[in-house]
C-alpha cells in the first residue's frame, strides 16, 4: 500500500487486546493484552491537491487492515462505535468500502429497536446511516482491508458500546449470530445487501477515492439533513437473516 499513497502511509493507530477486552463475548484473559487485532491509517490521500479538497470540504479518507483470526471463538472485530449529532440534529453517517477480503458491518439503531448485517466483498460499497452505531467483522481466512470516507467536525462515541460489552450480536464461529444478553430481550436483527445510491454518488465500480476531488454529493457527510430520503432508502426493504 506505500506505493499508493502520498507522502507514504502514516504509522497506524493500533487496536489491542488490551482495547479491545471489553467488547468480545469471551474476555480474552488468555492472550498477550499487548497483541494487535487491527490497524487503522488515518488522513490519507495520493496527492497534496487531493488532500487540500478532503480539508476543504471536512472530510477524512481513511483505510483499515483486519487481520483474519478468531478470539475465544468469536471473529475478529472493530470494537465499535455510534456517530454524535450534527448542529442540525441529525447524526453524522459514514461511507465504507471494502478493498479486499469480506466483511460483515453489523449496524445497530440507537433506540436499539433494530440491527442490520451488512456483507460485503471487494468493491462493495456500504452507507452507514445516520443514527446506527457499527462494527465490522472479519470472518474470512483473509485480511480485510477497507476505505471509509467520514466528517472530520466529530469524534466517535465509543462508551456505549463498550458499557454494553460489545454490540447487540457476537458473530461466533460456532453459532453465528449469538445475541448480547446485556441487552436484554434480543433485538430483531436483517440482513441487507449492499446496493447503489446514485443520488449519493454511491455506484457500482466507482471506489470512494474517485469521489475525491470532485462536485459530487460527499457533502451528505457533514449535512445530512439534506439527504433524508436518499439515505432512508438505506433501510427500506429488509431480508429476513
Amino acid at each position: 500500500m506505500n506505493k499508493i499513497w502520498a507522502p507514504g502511509l502514516p504509522e497506524p493507530s493500533v487496536r489491542t487486546v488490551a482495547d479491545m477486552e471489553n467488547v468480545f463475548a469471551v474476555r480474552p484473559s488468555n492472550m498477550d493484552p499487548e497483541k494487535p487485532l487491527y490497524y487503522m491509517y488515518r488522513d490519507l490521500y495520493m496527492t497534496h491537491g487531493d488532500h487540500t479538497w478532503l480539508e476543504r470540504h471536512h472530510l477524512r479518507y481513511d483505510i483499515t487492515r483486519i487481520p483474519p483470526g478468531i478470539i475465544n471463538g468469536e471473529y475478529t472485530k472493530t470494537k465499535g462505535h455510534y456517530h454524535p449529532k450534527n448542529p442540525a440534529g441529525i447524526a453524522y453517517p459514514e461511507v465504507y468500502e471494502v478493498l479486499s477480503g469480506y466483511a460483515l458491518y453489523l449496524l445497530q439503531k440507537a433506540d436499539r429497536s433494530d440491527v442490520i448485517v451488512v456483507p460485503a466483498h471487494a468493491g462493495d460499497v456500504v452507507l452507514i446511516p445516520s443514527g446506527y452505531g457499527h462494527v465490522t467483522i472479519n470472518p474470512g481466512r483473509e485480511e480485510l482491508i477497507m476505505a471509509n470516507l467520514v466528517s472530520t467536525d466529530f469524534s466517535s462515541e465509543y462508551g456505549e458500546i463498550n458499557e454494553m460489552h460489545g454490540a447487540a450480536y457476537y458473530y461466533m464461529k460456532k453459532g453465528g449470530w449469538v445475541p448480547n444478553p446485556n441487552y436484554g430481550e434480543p433485538i430483531p436483527i436483517h440482513t441487507l445487501l449492499p446496493s447503489p445510491i446514485p443520488e449519493l454518488g454511491l455506484v457500482a465500480g466507482r471506489s470512494l477515492y474517485d469521489m475525491v476531488g470532485t462536485s459530487d454529493t460527499l457533502d451528505v457527510m457533514n449535512h445530512p439533513e439534506k439527504f433524508q430520503k436518499e439515505i432512508g432508502r438505506f433501510c427500506a426493504e429488509k431480508i429476513g437473516l
